[in-house]
């Protein structure tokens, strides 16, 4: 079996695995990573949205193969120590979660839309694909504003 090292979170990893072994599966099930949810399967939810070298991926659909000495970013890995990402603090200061099943792929596409424009626009939020079934869309655009306000 291949053996693929990269690093998660800030810490080098390696893991022996098929090449086309989801990443998603890699993560939860061989690191112990359990911030990335498993929604659907097929790049449609986004419930397990991380980051590749900083831009939004959907580890349920990249082969681990592809995280090859690159670095992946979790929920886990977002905050810097007891310091949470300016996204994190303002998903709690506006109660954003209901379930929260979806929140962590919500935060993490939030962060790299903010990479990329510090001020986005309404629409450009709500082309954010992230599907929260609880509904929580209102609150999650006002986060995303008070967190680029930051």
């Amino acid at each position: 079996m291949p053996t693929y090292t990269f690093s998660v979170n800030g810490k080098t990893v390696t893991v022996d695995a098929p090449a086309d072994l989801p990443l998603l599966w890699v993560l939860r099930d061989k690191l112990g990573v359990k911030g990335p949810k498993y929604g659907c399967g097929i790049d449609v939810c986004k419930a397990c949205t991380s980051h590749l070298d900083g831009e939004a991926i959907n580890p349920c659909v990249v082969p681990v193969a592809e995280a090859a000495g690159r670095e992946v970013t979790t929920i886990e890995g977002l905050a810097d120590g007891d310091q949470l990402h300016p996204v994190q603090e303002a998903w709690l200061e506006l109660d954003v979660a209901q379930c929260g099943y979806c929140q962590p792929g919500q935060i993490m596409a939030t962060v790299a839309l903010l990479k990329k424009n510090p001020n986005p626009t309404d629409a450009e939020i709500d082309a954010i694909e992230n599907v929260c079934r609880c509904g929580t869309y209102f609150r999650i655009r006002e986060a995303i504003k008070r967190a680029a306000a930051k």
